[in-house]
């Protein structure tokens, strides 16, 4: 992959190719593979995605410390029946981005986008975005195929670790590569991608990871919902014009860096932030007394 925001829209303006066109490439080199290939594969990465995505909008999920009891449903209920500010269309979104998170938390099948804890921010924005705008399987094969370019240069000059860099890492680089992929779909420009990816992470930037008892419910997933927010609103902010000025190689070297300096309780130990609140403190304890 390209090392920069420049190369990569140079490089794009000079084939006449989009961001989803180098992955491709890059990917046929690595793998000594074909495009149909490795879209055969994407498929069934999609399909999980949306399975995930929608698993829990009709059911509920127990937690066995009662940390995120039913969230999906709850929030789905009230898209379709209460009056949500944000409107229905992003309240729906918000419990698709639960609903992966809880088919998680139950050890169901889920596509670790870039992680885990932050696997149900990616799903929500692109089946969300499906559902509005009736997208083929190939618009939504490359929206796919351009958030991993932002992954890549993500994983090239920082983290995915929530231990080494902070929630940032996690759910900030979901957003970012969400939000790449949903300009992609919707036609965007190739700077705008990157625009896109660039406010996501400056968004933020700072973010700490202190899941109560270290396990990947609470607050995990109020930051998928939050963080499929962050990409919807990256991705309309880019599109509209504005622009990052500081590119997004550059973004992410600076996620890098916070993330270093973060204290270690604020890096996924479950003792600092919200973990370390009282009522953290005693779930952990109950949690520990459990697995004795």
């Amino acid at each position: 992959m390209l090392n920069t925001q420049q190369e990569i829209i140079d490089l794009c303006k000079k084939e006449n190719k989009r961001i989803y066109h180098i992955v491709i490439d890059e990917e046929s080199k690595v793998s000594k593979t074909d495009e149909v290939a490795i879209r055969s594969h994407l498929k069934d990465v999609l399909k999980i995605m949306e399975k995930s995505a929608t698993a829990k909008l009709n059911e509920g999920t127990k937690s066995k410390f009662n940390m995120i009891n039913d969230f999906a449903k709850i929030s789905y209920d009230y898209a379709e029946n209460g009056e949500p500010m944000m409107g229905e269309f992003l309240m729906k979104t918000v419990a698709m981005a639960f609903s992966t998170s809880e088919v998680n938390c139950s050890m169901g099948k889920i596509v670790a986008s870039p992680t885990a804890g932050s696997s149900g921010i990616l799903p929500a924005a692109m089946m969300a975005a499906k559902m509005k705008y009736n997208f083929d399987q190939e618009t939504l094969e490359n929206g796919l195929l351009t958030s991993i370019a932002i992954g890549q240069i993500i994983a090239k000059y920082a983290t995915f670790a929530g231990a080494e860099g902070g929630c940032q890492a996690e759910c900030g680089s979901a957003a970012a590569m969400a939000a790449a992929a949903l300009v992609e779909m919707r036609g965007g420009a190739i700077e705008e991608c990157l625009n896109a990816a660039s406010i996501a992470l400056v968004n933020v930037m700072g973010l700490v990871c202190d899941p109560i008892a270290g396990l990947i419910e609470y607050p995990c997933l109020f930051r998928n919902s939050s963080g499929v927010m962050n990409a919807i609103l990256s991705a309309d902010t880019a599109m509209a014009g504005i622009k990052s000025i500081v590119p997004f190689e550059e973004v992410a070297q600076t996620m890098g860096e916070v993330g270093k300096s973060l204290e270690p309780n604020l890096r996924e130990t479950g003792l600092g932030g919200v973990a370390g609140t009282k009522t953290g403190n005693r779930i952990r304890e109950e949690f520990l007394k459990s697995e004795e």
